[in-house]
């Protein structure tokens, strides 16, 4: 063989070779997902619901009797939920026990027209670039799908993805973006949209089991839309790029399965029942989330300390029959996390969020004022988390934020971001910023209804200007 064959072989092996490598790393470059902008969503200031005014829609509920109304006053004024949160229109015009399919899909136009509209105008992006949607509203499903609505309204691509999930409770806006994921580890240059809400409209419940009118306290309207990409080209736009993502489901356990749950009471008024096993629930299915997470963003020092404290206390309870042992050894997230976006899922969440993972009060802070001020929307809760972090320009360009939701099923998901670039803050939070973090989040109406505090029915009064149903 002469040698002009040789070098040809040895060229085209070499030229073979260097595109392999190309393919591999180009490949890698477009398996990154990132976040090029995000709008969260806040109605109109008429459709704020202050705490007298959930007072009267609670005294509205003729099957309410006097414990229940106390109960609900109570919830009401100790849940950490503020005076500027938002309801749907149909509560406001007193039509709470009576929607119509129409009160749902007018609530989720609102939230369409108002966020995506913004979304698209301030990245550039046309609907017809959209490669990719991905919808998630847990309880409203209409035919055609709101999905459908979406690209009916927008005018999008004949041969647009879609998914539409339903029933997904408040961590689906995880399980959406996973699906983003997913989708952009084998399709390059894809721009996608993921749409986040709830719909309250027609879940409002009108009965008196205690186990579900709970949930009409703690729900807001919200909700999120975002653009994700993984365009190599548009790197340097994006806010944030997604490191890891883990997901945890205890469906099979009938303890989870049940614990949150769309249901009929005994009546047959349909609502939420939230029941008294959902903290032990939730709190199996944090601990299995982080078995996942801890690993895949704490640095191996971290790792190697604690897995020390476990044999050192293993060695010490096997020496010591007693069963002594010291105190539970914790991992310390921090070492591989800046920020922490917590599911704003209610005051005693947070709580418990925080003691287990030996939260300090400025790390929770963002979900504390974030429920206050919008209260519980649901699967939109983390993004207005991570909007305040943004206003307050906490996020610099290479910190890394662990965002935490659970949700019904039972679940609980979690993934960590990395800031792409220095925030300027710029969105819901932006007009009132400035009045946060608030230093007594008491709500104002507490010492009015300090009454509802006292459990001694012989003491139990009510003020003048309520009136219980019979």
């Amino acid at each position: 063989m002469n040698l002009a064959v040789i070098m040809f072989f040895y060229s085209l092996s070499l030229l073979s070779l260097l595109y392999l490598l190309w393919r591999f790393f180009d490949g890698r470059r477009h398996r990154n997902c990132y976040i090029l902008d995000y709008e969260c969503y806040k109605p109109t200031a008429d459709r704020r619901l202050s705490t007298k005014f959930s007072g009267e829609v609670i005294r509205r509920n003729k099957h309410l009797g006097l414990n229940e109304y106390k109960f609900l006053l109570k919830a009401i004024v100790s849940s950490g939920i503020g005076e500027e949160t938002y309801a749907p229109k149909m509560v406001f015009e007193g039509r709470e026990a009576s929607p119509t399919l129409h009160d749902g899909l007018v609530e989720m136009d609102e939230f369409f027209h108002d966020s995506i509209d913004k979304l698209l105008t301030r990245t550039g992006i046309h609907p017809a670039d959209i490669d990719v949607l991905v919808v998630n509203i847990s309880m409203l499903a209409t035919v055609p799908s709101l999905s459908s609505r979406i690209i009916n309204t927008y005018k999008m691509r004949e041969d647009v993805k879609v998914y539409n999930l339903t029933g997904m409770g408040c961590s689906a806006s995880l399980v959406s973006v996973n699906i983003i994921q997913n989708v952009m580890k084998t399709r390059r240059n894809t721009t996608a949209m993921v749409v986040t809400s709830e719909s309250l409209s027609l879940g409002w419940y009108t009965g008196n089991d205690r186990s579900m009118i709970l949930a009409n306290c703690l729900f807001r309207s919200g909700g999120c839309a975002m653009i994700l990409t993984n365009k190599p080209s548009l790197k340097d736009k994006a806010m944030f790029r997604l490191r890891t993502l883990g997901r945890t489901h205890h469906g099979a356990r009938d303890e989870s399965y049940d614990c949150c749950v769309q249901k009929e009471d005994e009546k047959g008024f349909i609502g939420f029942h939230l029941g008294k096993n959902l903290p032990k629930a939730a709190t199996r299915a944090f601990v299995d989330n982080l078995k996942v997470m801890a690993p895949k963003i704490l640095p191996i020092r971290e790792l190697a300390r604690f897995t020390a404290l476990l044999v050192e206390r293993k060695v010490r309870q096997k020496w010591s029959k007693a069963g002594g042992g010291g105190a539970r050894p914790l991992i310390n997230f921090k070492t591989g996390v800046d920020h922490f976006c917590l599911h704003t899922g209610g005051k005693a969440v947070i709580d418990a969020i925080a003691q287990n993972l030996d939260l300090s009060e400025y790390d929770v802070e963002p979900a504390r004022m974030t429920l206050h001020r919008f209260g519980n929307t649901s699967a939109s809760s983390l993004w207005y988390v991570l909007a305040y972090m943004e206003a307050k320009k906490r996020l610099k360009k290479g910190d890394k934020v662990f965002m935490i939701s659970f949700g019904a099923g039972f679940k609980c998901n979690s993934c960590l971001w990395e800031v792409m670039r220095d925030l300027d803050g710029r969105n819901v939070w932006s007009e009132f910023i400035d009045k946060y973090p608030l230093n007594n989040l008491a709500n104002p109406f507490l010492e009015k209804f300090g009454w509802l505090h006292n459990e001694d029915p012989d003491t139990f009064y009510v003020p003048d200007d309520y009136q219980i149903p019979d």
